[in-house]
């Protein structure tokens, strides 16, 4: 695999009571299909370049189905969900592979899918078959020459399906880890707060339940979720998170310990006291809302089938500027680099897309006011 830099810009105009543990049964059998609520690109409406001007720069091309980004001090790890594959770049944006999760078993969304970095340690969240897991790898070796340990299982036994299996994990401002886990498909189980689907889940880094978690001995943080896929914290530490839909609303959440957000009883914006409401909902054909960062009092949010850059200011929660609308196809992360710049993961080649040439990429962007 090859990658490269462009050395110039393009400008537009517009732009988990007890969690199960390790060793648990899966709780719900993979079903055919895929989800209807992260369709292909065709689904999506026609769209051209449009809001402010930006400058665009390709870091990195010719990722295959690519789903996360992480740094290890300045190299950038990315994750490939079909291959399994960990590549760190260099400085160029050329990729070198790490490693390959070797339980990793790619089916419909399922595969490797987020990845985090903590004290030389790289984590990894992924399905094998009819579970999803959660592992810690050392990293060995200095950047260049990476490579993957063996594997400690932090989390197990959670159920997988062909879609709906969340994935995203981060630690927080508070040296916790958090995963975002969806229903696999089994709705009701997201208002169970003894099953581990449908949640935003909070460990230490050894994946133990914290003390201070809002249901004593569980690892559950929030319940009530579809299929979160982003997570991020602002400056005083509220964490935010972006979640999809069915067929009516996505959402962006602020996350509140032990917080109820509805799925499957509601959708979107309820007024039921108690369920949480969204600070702000989409429709689906407009955003499928995936990774997310914040930078600079602003939320960043990576659209899939909307294909776009959705920009949310904290200050006012209910309105948004959109970036790249359909200039890069299927958005999949936005992640901050150590130095503050805005990268952005595109997803064309996970099977619903149209890839372009030298997709997929990560993108550097430096949206407009």
């Amino acid at each position: 695999m090859t990658g490269r830099r462009r050395v110039t810009g393009r400008r537009f105009t517009g732009l988990a009571g007890a969690i199960l543990v390790a060793g648990v049964v899966a709780a719900c059998t993979p079903g055919p299909g895929t989800d209807p609520t992260e369709p292909t690109s065709a689904d999506a409406p026609a769209a051209s370049p449009s809001s402010p001007d930006g400058t665009v720069t390709t870091v990195t091309t010719d990722l295959a189905a690519p789903w996360s980004v992480a740094f290890h001090g300045d190299t950038a790890l990315v994750s490939e969900r079909d291959s399994a594959r960990i590549l760190e770049l260099d400085a160029d944006g050329n990729p070198r592979e790490v490693g390959v999760i070797a339980g990793a078993a790619p089916a419909g969304e399922g595969g490797l899918l987020g990845i985090a970095v903590r004290d030389s340690s790289l984590y990894a969240y992924y399905t094998a078959g009819d579970e999803n897991r959660l592992e810690r790898f050392e990293l060995t070796g200095v950047p260049g020459g990476l490579g993957l340990g063996s594997g400690e299982t932090l989390l197990a036994g959670i159920p997988a399906a062909r879609f709906h299996n969340g994935g995203r994990i981060a630690f927080g401002p508070d040296g916790m880890l958090y995963a975002t886990v969806g229903d696999a498909g089994d709705r009701g189980s997201a208002q169970d707060r003894n099953a581990p689907t449908g949640k935003i889940l909070r460990m230490t880094p050894d994946g133990r339940a914290p003390e201070d978690n809002p249901f004593p001995g569980s690892p559950v943080y929030s319940y009530g979720h579809r299929n979160p896929q982003g997570l991020a914290w602002s400056a005083d530490g509220t964490l935010y998170a972006s979640e999809f839909g069915q067929d009516t609303w996505d959402e962006l959440n602020v996350i509140e310990p032990g917080g109820n957000y509805g799925w499957p009883e509601v959708e979107g914006i309820a007024g039921r006291a108690e369920f949480i409401d969204p600070v702000q909902q989409w429709r689906p054909a407009d955003a499928s809302p995936s990774g997310m960062a914040i930078r600079n009092g602003v939320v960043y949010l990576a659209n899939l089938r909307g294909e776009r850059l959705r920009q949310i200011p904290l200050d006012d929660l209910a309105t948004s500027t959109e970036h790249l609308v359909g200039a890069y196809g299927r958005l999949r992360d936005v992640t901050l680099t150590p130095r503050g710049s805005l990268w952005v993961l595109t997803n064309n080649t996970d099977g619903r897309g149209n890839p372009a040439p030298g997709d997929d990429r990560i993108l550097q962007v430096e949206p407009g006011n």
